[in-house]
């Protein structure tokens, strides 16, 4: 299964280095399980994290619940839980943030039928975020006013030179990356913008790495969320992530769609 992945591919150098130590010979769950412990990876109560089998998971008993009151977090064999656990092993703080919101909802309100907005929005941030850094700047603020726009030929093509400069991608949501495994021109991530001043971008991978998960998972601690907090971009929009970004791939409008109107119909 994991022979599928392209590790060349740009929307997974967040993840690529935790993927880089894991072994053919070991099985990725018990890789995953080695990894956290020498990283000390703790969930909001201090229980330490592990990966267990899906079987693991109580019957009756919600996933995010399970995760807060033990630590333990179920996987199983496929790819929307392998990028899961590189995610866990990439932004812990992050995910710890997430699970502990969760689980805080869950202990409120219990699972019931619907989510509510703060659950709704974890669930989008966790299965199909990316974070988009920004630098803090009068470029940076018409950049991001250019995405939120739908202005598109702007934000990719006009502003090309920034992305990667001054504004840089990280996907965070596994199923996004389980998306980008077969890339299709549709797929579409749930982007949080990230503010960061001119350091940042002469700090190493992994310092940035670090910055981002430690930046994010204050704010969430500190504001919540929901999903208010995201705007749409195309995951292969991002200037250099696909090889035929020419006039005619930005200018597909079933794609690349305008802002609706206020009061549009859906």
């Amino acid at each position: 299964m994991l022979e599928l992945i392209d590790w060349s591919r740009p929307w997974y150098d967040s993840v690529r280095d935790a993927a880089s130590r894991l072994s053919a010979q070991t099985h990725f769950r018990d890789g995953f399980c080695a990894q956290a412990a020498a990283l000390g990876l703790r969930n909001h109560l201090g229980l330490p994290i592990s990966f267990v089998p899906q079987e693991d998971l109580p019957e009756g008993t919600a996933y995010e619940e399970h995760i807060g009151a033990t630590g333990c977090v179920p996987t199983r064999d496929n790819f929307h839980d392998f990028f899961n656990g590189l995610v866990w092993l990439t932004f812990p703080r992050i995910k710890v943030q997430l699970n502990a919101l969760q689980a805080a909802q869950i202990a409120r309100d219990g699972v019931g039928k619907s989510r509510g907005p703060a659950r709704d929005g974890a669930t989008i941030f966790d299965e199909n975020a990316a974070l988009l850094v920004v630098r803090d700047s009068v470029d940076g603020q018409m950049l991001i006013e250019a995405l939120r726009e739908h202005r598109w030929h702007e934000a990719f093509v006009e502003r090309r030179a920034q992305w990667g400069a001054a504004a840089q991608v990280w996907l965070f949501g596994h199923a996004l990356m389980e998306k980008l495994v077969a890339p299709r021109k549709a797929i579409t991530a749930h982007t949080r913008i990230v503010l960061a001043d001119d350091r940042f971008f002469t700090l190493t991978h992994d310092a940035r790495r670090a910055w981002i998960d430690a930046r994010v998972a204050r704010e969430l601690a500190e504001q919540g969320l929901d999903t208010s907090a995201f705007t749409p971009m195309q995951a292969l929009g991002v200037p250099g992530w696909w090889p035929e970004q020419d006039a005619a791939f930005y200018a597909d409008t079933t794609v690349f769609r305008p802002k609706r109107a206020s009061g549009e119909a859906q």
